[in-house]
């Protein structure tokens, strides 16, 4: 598998938590179905985006990349997506570009101008196979970007001849220069999974230029089939229009996850389909909070009272697992279809509040392998202080007593620790305030 990774020139916003919690289900849902995955993500360590923004930050190019590819680690750590088997880079892989590029050159699937080495689109056939547009549909679209000297408008660049002697670059048969944007992707992946391989995966934004694009340049080189299996999310949408950075409705994965439970988070994107678009709203992150709330709170009582070994095995309760994990495979099976997923994991949930202390053993099982497939990790129980343990008793006994201002004066003192206190038939249930 390989899925397009980030460009590191800002901090990941929730676009990409998306992306990279959907392929992170798949590649866990692989695993559970028997297959052995192998999981490469790259790092675009190069990039027009990342020259300009270090310009304009006073920056090292190499220094502000790696410190988004350390923010984008810390947040896709908090979420809880597992590390790719292999991380390359653009600026550790210039000789194989490089030679990618020169094979297309001996099959004149290219050509060299001033301005650099251009992929000549007309010379491919199926161009345009994968996002279904003809080349007539394409060359209204198309852009020249200080690209005046190449031949037809719908050519890519795949190496760039730099004018800037200040700027990062490496030295070439055509010229001091840098990689275009997508023959990264072809050379890197190829070099780590083979000439063809099986899932290439990335956001629906990439479909088209990007994949086309390595489809055309890999395909021309090697005359075999690159990537068998294409799959792309969809976006993350503010008021219906996709989160991105170039139209400022972004959100930071840093700041969301500063409010919110990462778990919640990965629990509101996995709510939709992942090719499907998915609308943010804090009230739906606190929709998916209070559901995942009760999910690990489910989680946590069928744990305690698992040490009493006793187990249903009636069969009506054997029927309501045996549906629920069914349904949970099956949904994962077509197409991966978290949605349909969580329905299970909510029956398989719901089937613990009748007779709990018989089920307790099962459901618990059950349930954590299901949450570990869809890769949520429950967090350990709050252990509270003394202090505090004794302000929600004081408290509590204050609301029984009707005495409902110093009830209110003990719930500012909890506040004032970090501490919220919800109201319940159970009692007082104490959570950390984020």
């Amino acid at each position: 598998m390989y899925v397009c990774g980030i460009t590191p020139y800002d901090y990941c916003h929730l676009g990409h938590a998306r992306c990279y919690v959907a392929f992170d289900v798949i590649r866990r849902s692989l695993q559970r179905f028997g297959y052995q995955v192998t999981y490469v993500q790259n790092f675009t360590d190069i990039d027009d985006k990342i020259i300009n923004r270090a310009k304009e930050l006073k920056e090292d190019p190499k220094t502000l990349a790696e410190r988004y590819i350390q923010d984008y680690e810390t947040q896709m750590n908090a979420l809880n997506v597992l590390p790719a088997d292999r991380y390359p880079r653009v600026t550790g892989h210039i000789p194989e570009i490089q030679g990618l590029i020169a094979k297309l050159m001996e099959k004149e699937m290219a050509y060299a101008v001033g301005t650099g080495v251009y992929y000549a689109v007309r010379k491919f056939k199926e161009y345009g196979k994968l996002s279904n547009r003809t080349l007539d549909d394409m060359k209204v679209g198309a852009r020249v970007e200080g690209e005046a000297d190449k031949r037809d408008p719908l050519d890519f660049a795949l190496w760039k001849v730099s004018r800037d002697p200040n700027e990062l670059a490496w030295e070439s048969p055509w010229g001091r220069g840098r990689p275009g944007w997508h023959i990264e992707c072809s050379a890197m992946s190829m070099k780590y999974l083979g000439e063809d391989f099986d899932v290439h995966g990335g956001g629906q934004d990439l479909t088209f230029p990007h994949h086309e694009n390595e489809i055309a340049q890999s395909c021309g080189a090697t005359g075999k089939g690159f990537a068998h299996v294409w799959l792309h999310n969809g976006f993350v949408n503010v008021n219906k229009e996709k989160m991105s950075k170039s139209s400022g409705n972004f959100f930071t994965l840093k700041d969301v996850l500063k409010k919110h439970d990462p778990m919640a988070v990965r629990y509101f994107l996995l709510s939709q389909h992942y090719r499907s678009p998915i609308d943010y709203s804090e009230e739906a992150l606190r929709g998916a909070t209070e559901t995942w709330r009760r999910i690990v709170e489910t989680y946590r009582s069928s744990a305690s009272l698992n040490s009493s070994g006793l187990e249903d095995t009636s069969p009506a309760f054997k029927a309501i697992v045996g549906d629920s994990e069914g349904d949970f495979f099956k949904a994962l099976a077509d197409d991966f279809n978290t949605p349909r997923a969580l329905a299970a994991v909510h029956g398989i949930a719901n089937s613990f509040y009748k007779e709990s202390a018989l089920r307790a053993r099962t459901v618990h099982r059950k349930l954590g392998e299901m949450l570990d497939v869809l890769g949520f990790a429950v967090p350990a129980e709050e252990k509270w202080s003394a202090g505090v343990l004794d302000l929600a008793k004081r408290r509590e006994e204050a609301r029984k007593a009707k005495d409902w201002a110093g009830s209110d004066r003990l719930r500012d003192e909890l506040r004032q620790q970090g501490v919220s206190v919800e109201d319940t038939s159970e009692g007082p249930r104490l959570r950390k305030i984020r």
